[in-house]
């Protein structure tokens, strides 16, 4: 079906790439930063070129399109989502992606910054991607694979079921989200008007990963209140919430339940931010685990350690409040195992041999599923994260759009 067509995820991707989406943690508004909606402006041009006419940017960031049935059957609507935005663990300003023609398989030196090399030592997946055609940013910024491979897989896919009306499928939603590495990627989507009854993220890794679970997820802010009084006379008066606070860090285990001493199915609590005065300090952590029940374990015990440092300050006080993030999607998942059994199919209907996996955190995915949308996560190649040594491999991008495509056609064919 594929043999005489000439992709354009690839294309697609080296513009995506080059648009500054970042998104922003501290800040308030929807979307964080505006920034996200020039790629998301494109996205509706092109799809409006492609033929699919109701493609729409609502004011809060999101992309809505339809690719039409073309069949009498009554098929289920099934929905692709990926994210615009990227993470802010790495520039994401000035993107020079560079295409390395048929990789060597030795070490990928970015010309930018020759600091930066792209080992297959370190990254072993890399090893096995000899031949390939990698993609790479120039060393002084990420990629934005994560999650730009998956817009562009859509993109070609939805272009593909446009220009070939012989492949039958039911309708077909697209949602492109923004601010999901800030955790708020689906808070503001319509789900009446997505108007969808399953759906897969495009937003996993190596190729043919399949993932039905991921974290539960919360977050959790101690806040430490001191006492403040002039450093020149604070003999026995004053009480830093700084200290305090740092004590409390200090106080978590070093050789467990933290993200660098955790792996597979362990869970963590993590300090990710801390900021204050003498008189109030916050730390604000995220805590996972894949038993839901567990996060209370982990937060009971967060309190024991905040407790018993305060037991050495009596005139200080602090608060620990924890909010539900996202939950594990297994839990839905489980419910309706066609639709994982179904992208199964259609990976292996591409050739490949599926892969599944869990995943240690969370996609839109994850938090659609508990709003009514089953939603695991496909694969779209892309590697390293949120860094500088980010790569994605352009066959492992072709056959994600041939997994959409395929999957498209199972829905059609089981209805």
């Amino acid at each position: 079906m594929f043999t005489n067509y000439s992709y354009t995820v690839d294309t697609r991707f080296i513009r995506y790439a080059q648009i500054d989406t970042q998104s922003d943690p501290q800040s308030t508004s929807f979307p964080t930063t505006e920034k996200q909606k020039d790629l998301s402006r494109l996205l509706v041009k092109e799809l409006h070129e492609m033929g699919i006419t109701d493609a729409e940017l609502d004011e809060h960031g999101y992309v809505y399109a339809t690719i039409p049935a073309n069949t009498d059957k009554q098929v289920p609507v099934i929905c692709f989502c990926s994210h615009v935005d990227t993470s802010s663990d790495s520039s994401g300003t000035g993107v020079k992606p560079i295409v390395h023609r048929a990789y060597d398989g030795g070490n990928i030196v970015l010309p930018d910054d020759k600091n930066v090399v792209i080992s297959p030592r370190e990254h072993p997946y890399l090893a096995g991607k000899k031949g390939d055609d990698i993609i790479t940013a120039s060393g002084t910024t990420l990629l934005g694979a994560d999650d730009k491979a998956g817009v562009a897989e859509i993109m070609d896919a939805a272009h593909f079921l446009m220009t070939h009306p012989e492949v039958k499928h039911g309708a077909i939603r697209i949602l492109f989200t923004p601010d999901e590495e800030v955790g708020r990627g689906v808070e503001k989507v319509d789900m009446k008007k997505l108007a969808a009854q399953f759906g897969y993220t495009m937003d996993g890794g190596e190729l043919g990963s399949l993932e039905d679970e991921n974290f539960s997820a919360d977050g959790a802010k101690i806040t430490v209140y001191g006492v403040s009084a002039h450093p020149g006379s604070a003999k026995d008066k004053l009480v830093s919430a700084i200290k305090i606070a740092s004590e409390i860090v200090d106080a978590l285990p070093k050789d467990s339940l933290s993200p660098e001493t955790t792996e597979d199915r362990e869970g963590f609590i993590h300090p990710v931010r801390i900021s204050g005065t003498v008189e109030k300090t916050e730390i604000d952590f995220i805590i996972r685990d894949f038993t839901t029940a567990h996060l209370e374990s982990h937060e009971a015990f967060l309190r024991r350690q905040m407790e018993k440092v305060l037991e050495r300050y009596p005139e200080a006080r602090a608060t620990l409040k924890v909010n539900e993030q996202y939950r594990n999607m297994k839990e839905v998942l489980d419910l309706h195992p066609e639709v994982t059994a179904y992208a199964a199919e259609a990976i292996r209907r591409a050739g490949i041999q599926p892969l599944k996996m869990s995943i240690r955190g969370g996609t839109d995915g994850s938090r659609l599923s508990f709003m009514g949308l089953p939603c695991p996560n496909i694969f779209t190649g892309e590697m390293a994260l949120h860094s500088k040594q980010e790569y994605v491999s352009i066959q492992d991008m072709q056959k994600a759009v041939q997994t959409i495509v395929y999957l498209a056609q199972v829905w059609e064919e089981k209805a």
